[in-house]
C-alpha cells in the first residue's frame, strides 16, 4: 500500500487544483477567464490555486493584451503533466 501512495502528489489533492491540471491536460493553454466558468470558482480563489501551481512549476503563465485588454493564459508544463500523470495512474492503482 505505501508504495502506490507514494505517487501521490499533495500539489493535485484540491479538487480546483485537479480541475486545473486536468484542463491543462487536454488543451495547450487556457485563459483565466475560461476556467473561472469551467471551474466555477471566485477571481481570487483561481487566482491563489494558480500561484500555487505555479509556484511548484506545474503550471506555466503568459500574459499579453489583446486589443488593450490584458489576456493570461495558462499552460502546463512538462513536469507538471508528468507529475500529474503519475497522480491519476496512483489513484487508478488503489482504486483496483
Amino acid at each position: 500500500m505505501k508504495e502506490l501512495l507514494k505517487d501521490l502528489n499533495k500539489a493535485f489533492e484540491n479538487k480546483i487544483r485537479l480541475g486545473i491540471m486536468s484542463a491543462l491536460m487536454v488543451n495547450d493553454a487556457i485563459d483565466f477567464n475560461s476556467l473561472k466558468g469551467l471551474l466555477d470558482v471566485t477571481d481570487g480563489n483561481l487566482a491563489t490555486h494558480l500561484k500555487s501551481l505555479e509556484t511548484s512549476t506545474y503550471i506555466s503563465v503568459q500574459k499579453e493584451f489583446i486589443e488593450r485588454k490584458p489576456n493570461t493564459k495558462y499552460m502546463a508544463t512538462s513536469e507538471g503533466k508528468e507529475a500529474f500523470v503519475k497522480h491519476i495512474k496512483a489513484i487508478e492503482q488503489l482504486l483496483k
